[in-house]
């Protein structure tokens, strides 16, 4: 295959939507280290984090489909091994940070966030799972499906637990809403998928019962401590926790609410907010851009998760289609958790923005989900009029 055949391959619209994150990242990185109170170069890390990702990508795009699912159980168990190991691991290799064991300490690199990478191992494994149940249950029955609900939630499942021994609440609902977004495409009866979706939100409302009107019942019988529910408290009522769990989401209220239609205008902030070049950098946007300024970063994200939606329809192989599905479900609810906690409709999780958010970790794991839709576009045409898994 020559060079020109190889670039013509390549998704160039989904290069141009991933450099105009990385220049958006870059701006509202920038201005949050030039403001705020920090002593580092942000910036020029999260460069360099990119043109790591990068190389990422371009060692994924030579993987087709087989090549793929052959490895999509060995970087699950890998995965499994790390996350597992951070429990009994020292605190010389894997210390303390934020009450969170999450990290490793990486000579060279500072730290690498495990459960990061992990995203996408559950993504190509819940993939590999839905195809070969397929293949296996031409005819689909009652008990076929349960069958591959009870497979699908033990995939889940084992990573779940490591990582809320961490404990790691945002990584949780990640990995909870990839589970979702596959068995809601994996073709499970929809008797099934409504009891479940049905019972899941039942104990949502109850749990949220318990929080707001006898929290002494989850203390007493399920050992939460009083300050875990500081979070819930403060997303509902935080000007009455302002001076305490509440203050990174009023101050980041306070910045978005006097950023306006078009903003202040690039550097020029003036609300304090700590950590506003991670968790909170949506609030940066706002309040430099404005409302404008905001909506087109925001369309930036609808435009990424379209692509991939038309990526994962116009292929005729399953199981980059279920690739597609785990990808979008990932990003969609980092961005929806992410944006919604900073203009609190949805409580804090110290949940990333993709792509934009400083992270090493989390940014190279975007970068390989991301690589993964790079090689169904560049081997495409291979499997253009097949119908194989």
């Amino acid at each position: 295959m020559t060079d020109k055949q190889s670039t013509s391959r390549l998704d160039f619209s989904l290069v141009l939507i991933l450099l105009l994150l990385f220049l958006a990242s870059c701006i509202s990185i920038y201005s949050a280290q030039k403001t705020g109170q920090y002593g580092e170069n942000f910036l020029l890390k999260q460069i360099v984090w990119y043109i790591v990702g990068s190389g990422i990508i371009a060692a994924v795009i030579t993987l087709d489909s087989d090549q793929l699912k052959k490895l999509s159980w060995y970087a699950y168990g890998f995965g499994i091994f790390l996350l597992a190991f951070l429990i009994v691991a020292p605190d010389s290799i894997a210390p303390v940070i934020n009450g969170a064991k999450s990290w490793y300490k990486v000579p060279g690199m500072g730290s690498l966030q495990p459960s990061e990478f992990f995203k996408v191992f559950l993504i190509l494994a819940l993939a590999r799972v839905n195809v070969e149940h397929h293949q296996k249950y031409i005819i689909k029955t009652f008990q076929t499906d349960l069958w591959l609900l009870l497979k699908l939630g033990i995939v889940t499942m084992v990573p779940l637990l490591l990582v809320m021994q961490q404990p790691d609440l945002g990584t949780s609902l990640v990995l909870t809403a990839i589970f979702l977004g596959m068995l809601f495409i994996s073709g499970i009866s929809w008797k099934i998928l409504v009891t479940i979706f049905g019972s899941a939100a039942a104990l949502i409302s109850v749990i949220f019962y318990f929080v707001l009107w006898q929290p002494e019942i989850l203390e007493k019988y399920l050992g939460v401590k009083e300050y875990q529910f500081g979070r819930i408290y403060s997303w509902i009522d935080p000007y009455n926790y302002q001076s305490s769990t509440g203050f990174q989401l009023t101050r980041s209220l306070l910045a978005i609410g006097s950023g306006e239609t078009s903003g202040k205008g690039f550097g020029t902030r003036e609300v304090y907010l700590p950590e506003s070049h991670t968790d909170f950098i949506f609030s940066v946007v706002g309040e430099e851009f404005g409302f404008i300024g905001a909506s087109i970063l925001v369309s930036l994200f609808f435009l990424l998760i379209y692509h991939i939606t038309k990526v994962g329809m116009e292929t005729k192989n399953h199981f980059y289609s279920y690739i597609c599905v785990g990808v979008i479900s990932m990003i969609t609810f980092h961005v929806f958790q992410n944006i919604g906690m900073t203009i609190g409709l949805l409580p804090i999780t110290g949940i990333p923005l993709s792509f934009i958010s400083y992270g090493g970790s989390s940014l190279m794991g975007n970068m390989l989900a991301l690589g993964l839709i790079f090689s169904i576009r560049y081997h495409y045409k291979k499997y253009m009029f097949s119908t194989s898994d």
